[in-house]
């Protein structure tokens, strides 16, 4: 098989380059600019672009299809070649499917928890060395690539993304895999710049229901009420399983499940209702909840979610990808509630389409409450890049309703303040989906440590 992909440089479009590639593929790839780590991986593999940009010279008519990535424009000069030889055009998620039709296919959606769901199982089958292929949204301990397809693997696990599949295919990515096992792990408006109404989007998670296998399973969050009405109307011909947060306790920052008394190395009421799903999944693929605690126990979490960058006695300093409102929230909540005695200095990016819609911003209300010091940056570049109008610091303290609230839009002003506060029996929380405009967060922490 001879597949090109236009913008391979994508987190997921490069993993499934080198998945196919690993295949025995032949693959070939083009993008306009490919940041790191996709650059030295892609070259690794011997997959790197020779030249950055588009050549409509590289699709010729002996390639078997075009995977097209959701950066390249729909004028793509190499996209337009494509259609006009008749060569197959798929979306990754359209040729995850291809890849993966003839398995058990188990689908995690949902507006949060997603790639910690989807991180759990996959720790659990590989803690017993069972044969799976998979897709996940971050890079994980002892996993090589986020993708992995093979001829001979009887079951795939796939993060499902609501996010439009392709420039060309204007569908949500979950709705394609057609899942026989589902999970959606709850809903919180996000992507208003596809999805401009709350209805509009939990519209979305109605029709991923109905994309269900016939006599398949769908596992999800019962403490979600908008989801469980949903579940309710559903005509789907599935089996339904709610889950919930399960028991435990926490001791001197550990969370224990009970009443086996199962130490964890993660912690927060939403991780527990991950592992909760996460533990459905794996009973219906014949792993009990005995063999999943004791799997669970070595789990420390998927990048970026809660990852620690440094620890010791009186100060944690923790990464974390939240940026919509309820992961923003739920993670503050969940440092919180481990480290009931220490303060927590909570500092949230916001650069994503959503977070810097004006209209949007007022869902961020109450967002920061629990935390003793609250932070908002944005680079002054997101607005500029996006052509949105900048937010004031005044705009930013009303929408989350905190006049304590404070506002950076420089960061090395950021960072000096960051370096300012006094950190004795304090935790940090970096909330962020971008990078703070480039500044070294593991630098950060040593400098606190001095």
């Amino acid at each position: 098989m001879r597949i090109h992909f236009i913008a391979i440089g994508g987190s997921a479009m490069h993993n499934l380059a080198i998945a196919l590639h690993k295949k025995g593929y032949q693959i070939t790839g083009s993008d306009d600019v490919i940041f790191e780590p996709a650059k030295s991986r892609l070259d690794k593999y011997g997959l790197l672009p020779a030249e950055m940009g588009w050549d409509e010279n590289r699709i010729a008519k002996d390639l078997d299809a075009v995977i097209l990535g959701m950066h390249a424009r729909i004028d793509n000069p190499e996209l337009l070649k494509a259609k006009e030889l008749c060569i197959k055009i798929y979306s990754y998620p359209e040729y995850i499917y291809e890849q993966s039709k003839n398995k058990l296919r188990v689908v995690i959606g949902g507006s949060h928890g997603k790639t910690t769901i989807t991180s759990m199982i996959l720790h659990v089958l590989n803690y017993y060395k069972h044969d799976f292929d998979y897709l996940v949204g971050a890079q994980l301990a002892g996993f090589e690539t986020m993708v992995k397809v093979t001829e001979e693997a009887p079951v795939m696990i796939i993060e499902g993304d609501e996010y439009l599949s392709s420039p060309i295919d204007r569908r949500p990515k979950f709705h394609l895999y057609k899942a026989n096992v589902a999970v959606i792990s709850g809903i919180a408006w996000d992507h208003i710049n596809v999805f401009p109404t709350y209805a509009d989007y939990t519209l979305q998670f109605d029709k991923f229901i109905d994309t269900i296998e016939e006599n398949g399973t769908l596992i999800y969050c019962k403490a979600d009420h908008d989801l469980n009405e949903i579940v309710e109307h559903s005509k789907a011909n599935v089996t339904k399983i709610g889950y919930a947060i399960p028991e435990h306790e926490i001791r001197n920052g550990i969370t224990y499940l009970l009443p086996e008394k199962t130490a964890l190395k993660v912690f927060g009421d939403h991780n527990l209702m991950n592992l909760n799903a996460a533990k459905l999944v794996c009973k219906q693929l014949n792993i009990s909840e005995d063999e999943f605690d004791a799997a669970i126990a070595s789990f420390t979490g998927a990048a970026k979610r809660l990852e620690v960058i440094s620890a010791d006695d009186s100060t944690n300093v923790y990464k974390d990808f939240a940026h919509s409102p309820s992961k923003l929230k739920a993670t503050i909540d969940a440092v919180k509630a481990q480290f009931a005695n220490r303060k927590l200095v909570a500092c949230i990016e916001l650069h994503t389409f959503s977070s810097l819609n004006k209209d949007f911003l007022k869902e961020y209300t109450g967002a920061m409450n629990k935390a003793d010091e609250a932070i908002v940056f944005i680079d002054i570049k997101s607005f500029e890049q996006k052509r949105m109008e900048p937010f004031s610091e005044d705009d930013v303290q009303q929408a989350f309703a905190n006049p304590k609230l404070k506002f950076f839009n420089n960061a090395t002003k950021l960072k000096a303040y960051l370096l300012s506060l006094h950190y004795e029996n304090t935790n940090l929380l970096m909330m962020s989906s971008g990078n703070y405009a480039g500044f070294d967060l593991p630098e950060l922490a040593a400098a606190l440590e001095k």
